[in-house]
């Protein structure tokens, strides 16, 4: 029974969109066809087998989950969001170690929603998209979490510090290091601001680089080769990734120390 069950879900995708559609509330036909772009000739073959499968359940012309198919559907949302999510980058997720996403996060990747890839030119590697610094300056608060050496982060740092921009800034230790040796004196005029606040991250940080804002979310992830870092990432706008983000950002941040002085050594 619980194959059959998965194989009527999962095996049509007009199934499972109307299970998900239906999480929302009782709906009518004209609005089931409308939500799924479906004709009736599509969709009522396929309302029929969850009818029989007391999935769903019709009173009048209207239809609703059972209590089956609430608990289902309920379970059902993360796997597809996740699935979806996997399946959007494929290659990218399937060629990078996210080992060092905490598992609790792991299991939430979904949230992530629509991705898109950025994948840098190779002659202006060190230099942000510009859809990424028109972005970063328009947020209002930047959660920046980085375990590679970036030579254009100090400046970008001190420009948006300048406008006001609330950041807080999640360092390896040995990137904190050399940003320490190269830009001491950038440092030093960096903390000065109220408004920017530098941690020191305990251990071995895994994940690249997480940015998290009021705008967008976006993560990179090193290649499980090691061989090189090609600074691909992935960013998302959507409110759930937003959500995401800040609250992965704070759970790194339980492993970390706050800086507040640099010395010169």
């Amino acid at each position: 029974m619980q194959f059959e069950l998965l194989e009527l879900i999962f095996l049509s995708d007009k199934r499972k969109q109307l299970l998900l559609f239906l999480k929302g509330g009782p709906k009518n036909i004209d609005e089931i066809k409308e939500a799924l772009e479906v004709t009736s000739t599509a969709i009522l073959p396929q309302i029929k087998k969850l009818k029989e499968k007391s999935l769903v359940v019709q009173e009048d012309k209207i239809y609703s989950l059972s209590l089956i198919g609430k608990v289902l559907v309920e379970k059902m949302q993360p796997l597809v969001s996740i699935i979806d999510v996997f399946e959007d980058n494929f290659d990218y997720w399937a060629e990078r170690d996210f080992q060092g996403i905490p598992s609790s996060f792991r299991r939430r990747l979904g949230e992530l929603g629509k991705c898109d890839l950025i994948q840098p030119d190779l002659d202006r590697m060190f230099e942000l998209d510009p859809k990424i610094v028109e972005n970063l300056s328009k947020s209002s608060s930047i959660l920046e979490c980085i375990a590679y050496f970036d030579p254009s982060l100090i400046s970008m740092c001190k420009e948006l510090a300048r406008d006001g921009v609330k950041l807080s800034f999640l360092m390896s230790g040995p990137v904190f290091e050399h940003y320490s040796k190269d830009y001491f004196e950038d440092l030093q005029n960096i903390l000065t601001f109220e408004s920017v606040k530098f941690f020191l991250y305990s251990g071995e940080l895994r994940i690249a680089n997480l940015t998290a804002t009021d705008r967008f979310v976006m993560i990179s992830l090193f290649p499980k080769s090691q061989k090189h870092f090609d600074r691909e990432s992935l960013i998302s706008y959507e409110p759930s990734a937003l959500q995401f983000g800040s609250e992965l950002f704070d759970e790194l941040l339980k492993n970390s120390i706050q800086i507040t002085q640099i010395s010169h050594e």
